[in-house]
């Protein structure tokens, strides 16, 4: 397989892409030419705290006896800092492409290939497809923000770490709408917080204020004064959000 790692240029680190050589060849050595493609994705949307490098492997074929030849290489991928990768044979990865529009998605959108060629010439996201777990999602934020509420009990402190530790499946979330009105299936939506707050009010009428104080907590930079009003606010804009989804049309 010609390798085709990505340049200095490209969202992965040096060590990132050392550790993918290690990656590629591992995976090489078991499949041979069955390995069809490997693609980092999603580097963009790291935490500070997790800089591995995640990867999605396509195959030909694959087997049982190919998952125990890989077990014991493993270790050695987080510890150069790989999480394991998601491997699917090329016609999986087609045909589920409606049962997990988002996670997919996500990843044709922040993809770099690594090794092989580009898996995704003339694979489309359908829009109803990506509306329908969009509106799941929003929905499912929703709900987990008002128990999370009653489960605080009301407690500032509570209801600050309800808002942080929600924050990144609000980006997410926010993320994902976008791209799904503008109709954008490859190119990354928004590199940074503001300029994905700016959009949300552009595109969906939540004010950025919000989306940036919300996102800051996660980043520990939220000028939060009085955490219950913040919630308030931020489950009447997930209401909203979600009522867009739910109607949204193209």
């Amino acid at each position: 397989m010609a390798k085709m790692i990505a340049p200095a240029s490209a969202p992965l680190s040096a060590a990132q892409r050392d550790a993918l050589h290690v990656l590629v060849a591992d995976l090489t050595s078991v499949f041979g030419s069955r390995l069809r493609s490997v693609v980092a994705y999603g580097q963009n949307h790291q935490s500070a705290s997790d800089e591995r490098a995640r990867a999605l492997v396509l195959v030909e074929q694959l087997s049982t006896d190919d998952l125990r030849q890989l077990v014991p290489k493993t270790r050695d991928w987080i510890k150069r800092g790989v999480a394991v990768p998601l491997i699917l044979t090329h016609h999986e990865f087609v045909r589920t492409l409606d049962v997990f529009p988002l996670e997919y998605g996500e990843i044709i959108a922040t993809h770099v290939v690594v090794a092989g060629t580009n898996p995704f010439a003339g694979v489309h996201v359908a829009d109803i497809d990506r509306r329908r777990a969009c509106e799941h999602a929003a929905k499912s934020h929703l709900i987990h923000l008002r128990e999370g509420y009653l489960e605080t009990a009301g407690e500032p402190s509570r209801i600050s770490r309800l808002i942080a530790d929600s924050a990144p499946a609000f980006r997410t979330l926010l993320s994902h709408i976008v791209r799904l009105e503008r109709g954008d299936d490859v190119t990354e939506t928004a590199a940074d917080d503001h300029t994905l707050a700016a959009d949300v009010e552009n595109l969906i009428g939540v004010p950025a204020s919000l989306v940036n104080e919300v996102l800051g907590a996660v980043r520990g930079v939220s000028t939060i004064g009085d955490p219950s009003l913040l919630l308030t606010r931020y489950i009447e804009a997930t209401e909203g959000i979600w009522r867009f989804v739910d109607g949204w049309k193209r």
